[in-house]
């Protein structure tokens, strides 16, 4: 007879975990003392613990090792800080030896983690060092959340009064190609009872799958949905975000409006600007005219170096951003951080990959 394949503790919902402990004869009331030493306090060893006797001998008999479950808890292969101190990028492994990325950075009076969703990227986006990879997997929601928690303990051990207030799902690979983990991982990071991150301070940043934005529309999701738009044409598009030509600009554009009109949230459109590609005037008074009547904040990227593509940053952003400004639309600057480390917006690669698997 075959073994069950061992399922992490981290993928449960606090649902899910009533079930599985009711399942091994523990009742209801001990799945808040495990749940909150697995969220609340990041433990990463429960034999350390001290529970009541029912919840002591399931997790004896089915937690660690080769048993039914275990803990997710990704090794630190590398962290880079950058030189103001207020990013660090964390290379971390997981179970079957892929590695993914994860930033913490710091701004005035908050904390940000960005957190992979996938190892690799299938989108492939031209400007983009983790599209420049191709896609290698999916990660489950216990592989999300691993992530959240860990950088919540870095934050601690550098400031133990202070919280890890956001979260932004715009490190490696497309959140909506894998939505079905992405949405569970983000129930467990809101729940009150352990993470906490409150829905407004969560980000999901897309490429522009379509589905998934329709789906974050009919659930009326509670997060914040970011749109990498980069183009105002088809072609101009097209030349830059190659799922552009699965889910065209038409379609997703009807697909944001369907979202605010059904959700009655803001979408945030991010725009790289990159010289000669899609920084002009003309283009700027097109994408004003596209996003008419959408309830929309543009957020400009100067583009970041990365090794797979030969473009350069943009020098009309001021003016780009004065033409939609003038339109009515809310259009800032996204703060840069970790530039000098390659954590920013475009840059994750998992850089050390090769070298990780001869270790």
């Amino acid at each position: 007879m075959s073994r069950a394949v061992p399922q992490s503790l981290h993928d449960l919902g606090f649902s899910g975990l009533v079930e599985v402990l009711a399942a091994g004869g523990v009742i209801a009331h001990h799945a808040k003392a495990l749940w909150r030493a697995l969220h609340r306090e990041g433990e990463l060893d429960l034999t350390t613990r001290s529970f009541l006797p029912p919840l002591r001998r399931w997790i004896d008999a089915s937690v660690g090792g080769d048993k039914a479950f275990f803990l997710d808890a990704p090794e630190v292969v590398d962290e880079i800080r950058s030189s103001d101190g207020l990013t660090r990028k964390f290379l971390l492994r997981l179970r079957d030896g892929q590695v993914i990325e994860t930033v913490l950075m710091g701004y005035d009076g908050r904390h940000t983690v960005c957190v992979s969703t996938q190892a690799g990227c299938a989108m492939g986006c031209v400007f983009c060092a983790t599209g420049q990879m191709g896609f290698v997997r999916h990660l489950r929601p216990g592989e999300i959340v691993a992530q959240v928690l860990h950088a919540r303990r870095v934050l601690k051990e550098m400031h133990p009064h202070k919280r890890l207030r956001n979260l932004v799902m715009m490190g490696m690979g497309e959140p909506l190609h894998n939505i079905d983990s992405v949405m569970t991982a983000l129930e467990i990071i809101s729940d009150v009872r352990g993470i906490g991150i409150g829905p407004s301070h969560i980000s999901i940043s897309t490429v522009g799958v379509v589905p998934g934005i329709l789906r974050m529309a009919e659930e009326n999701s509670p997060y914040r949905l970011a749109v990498s738009l980069h183009g105002s044409t088809e072609q101009e598009r097209a030349a830059l975000v190659p799922a552009s030509k699965r889910w065209s600009l038409e379609m997703l554009i009807s697909a944001c409006r369907d979202y605010g009109r059904l959700t009655g949230r803001r979408v945030f459109f991010e725009w790289t600007l990159i010289e000669g590609k899609n920084d002009s005037p003309e283009t700027a008074a097109r994408l004003a005219v596209l996003l008419a009547g959408i309830d929309a904040h543009i957020n400009l990227i100067p583009l970041n170096p990365t090794g797979g593509f030969s473009g350069t940053a943009s020098g009309s952003g001021h003016a780009f951003q004065r033409i939609l400004r003038a339109a009515g639309f809310p259009c800032t600057f996204r703060q840069r951080r970790g530039i000098d480390v390659a954590a920013g917006c475009g840059m994750l690669k998992a850089e050390r990959r090769a070298r990780v698997a001869l270790l």
